[in-house]
């Protein structure tokens, strides 16, 4: 049993180390063409602008959806070029909510049309595809319920669309609340992270990068060619985008044009975003490596899908190093002194540092002020090594089985403005996370002590981490979560 014990274990760690490792080279891409951020310009506009359909994917969003509305109303193009669709696959009084406002972009001359399924199959993507049936644009953009558009998107991203083998034109995520808590602070550093350095490392290195689901523009003529939009993956976005490039097509990413959006502010609907993205991306690896290995791509581009699409496996190896160490040391494994012990860690540390780095880098490609920023850097590290008992639990449940169970993210209309939570629906009401987070924080304080005991010093500031993840995480859960009578919880 220690044998097993020993190469889980082991391989665990060699998995954190390449997961964190992969974030070196990515730093280095974006370090070698940051030049392209400031050079970055848009194409000479065509001589006629071309139609457009702007797809607004809704379910339940009675506190965003007018907000959404107006933003896109006020988009500057062509009004006879541009179509609104809202996709609106909504069970309570979202409708009746927003109708005032689709009566007054009506009255301006704006062509809004209201799609309402009464079967909500394939969810988001059986939405998007039925809405791309009636689509009249030779473009289609996409927008969640909580984006926010620039007036000048459009007219900012069409433009790239002269070069005919781009499929879609993505732009980077801002956000809306970024300072609400804790929670968005931290949610807003990683989402930094991606966008600014991982999505651009990406595009400018000629690697497979993907649509993020929101904030960007696609050629009609790519998805139908790309076998359209699918629900057999939960990540039905990044599904679409491999299919596209595997296709040929191309990706285009603007890390200079920002549209924002709102970040969750519960702790619930950021574990079940989290988990949501890490099934779907097993799930779309899963369903696309085979293709990805058969493609005439180069070995590094190859390796680089693989980083990509399997990333969320990070999460049980983290799960697994932490819970093998207490066995492994009661059965000395090993040694008292940390001699094997402090190897191991030096190359877990190394694997660690790397998202560090990535994280503190992006901060200083956005933000003249980021030393200011630096303090904040433990809050996105305690979040994420606090979700990874329930994403653990996801990537399992997408390895294991095909179910395809969407829990919504709910937003709550929160702006740079402020704004509250409390006493609105679409809260989730489960404590079972809670709990368990909450035990497992205890036994990392417990495992903490033993190896401060057995002056095994090496692995205590990770255990010291996990103890505070868990323990932040699953609080903030029972906290969240609090019942008010009744279950609200939700799937989109």
């Amino acid at each position: 049993m220690s044998v097993v014990v020993g190469v889980l274990y082991f391989v665990s760690v060699v998995a954190l180390f390449l997961y964190g490792l992969n974030a070196y080279p990515l730093l280095a891409i974006h370090w070698w063409n940051r030049r392209h951020i400031r050079e970055a310009v848009t194409p000479e506009p065509p001589a006629e602008w071309p139609s457009v359909t702007v797809q607004l994917p809704l379910y339940n969003e009675r506190y965003v959806a007018s907000r959404l509305l107006e933003a896109v109303g006020a988009l500057d193009y062509p009004s006879d070029r541009l179509e609104i669709q809202v996709l609106d696959d909504s069970t309570d009084d979202t409708g009746a909510i927003m109708a005032k406002t689709a009566s007054q972009l009506r009255a301006r001359g704006l062509t809004l049309v209201h799609l309402h399924r009464r079967e909500r199959t394939g969810f988001k993507a059986g939405a998007l595809a039925a809405g791309l049936q009636e689509a009249r644009g030779e473009f289609v953009a996409i927008f969640d319920a909580d984006s926010v558009p620039e007036p000048d998107f459009l007219r900012k991203t069409i433009p790239h669309f002269t070069d005919a083998r781009v499929a879609v034109v993505q732009t980077r995520w801002g956000h809306l609340n970024r300072e609400f808590s804790v929670l968005t602070v931290a949610q807003a550093l990683g989402i930094d992270g991606h966008f600014a350095v991982e999505q651009s490392a990406r595009f400018w290195g000629n690697l497979l990068l993907n649509f993020n689901g929101t904030a960007g523009v696609w050629r009609k003529a790519a998805i139908e060619d790309a076998g359209g939009w699918t629900h057999d993956t939960l990540t039905e976005d990044l599904d679409l985008s491999y299919r596209a490039q595997l296709r040929g097509w191309r990706i285009v990413y603007r890390p200079d044009l920002v549209c924002p959006a709102e970040l969750p502010v519960l702790i619930t609907g950021f574990k079940s975003q989290q988990c949501r993205w890490a099934k779907g991306s097993i799930q779309t690896a899963l369903k696309l490596l085979p293709a990805v290995a058969r493609a005439p791509l180069s070995p590094w581009t190859k390796y680089q899908a693989f980083i990509h699409l399997t990333y969320y496996m990070i999460h049980p190896a983290m799960l697994t190093v932490v819970l093998l160490s207490v066995p492994l040391l009661g059965a000395k494994e090993v040694a008292p002194e940390g001699s094997i012990l402090l190897g191991v860690s030096l190359i877990f540390t190394l694997g660690v540092l790397g998202p560090g780095f990535l994280l503190v880098y992006a901060q200083q490609v956005l933000d003249p002020g980021w030393l200011r920023r630096l303090w904040r850097l433990p809050a996105i590290m305690i979040m994420g090594v606090g979700v990874s008992w329930s994403t653990s639990l996801a990537v399992l449940d997408a390895l294991w089985r095909r179910d395809l169970e969407f829990v919504r993210t709910p937003k709550f209309g929160i702006g740079p403005a402020g704004g509250h939570w409390r006493g609105k629906a679409y809260a989730d009401r489960r404590l079972s996370g809670g709990f368990i987070e909450v035990a497992l924080g205890l036994y990392c304080a417990w495992s903490t002590w033993l190896f401060c005991a057995y002056q095994s010093y090496a692995a205590v500031p990770f255990l010291a981490l996990y103890t505070t993840g868990f323990l932040t995480v699953g609080t903030l859960t029972l906290i969240h979560a609090a019942p008010r009578g009744g279950n609200q919880r939700e799937r989109v």
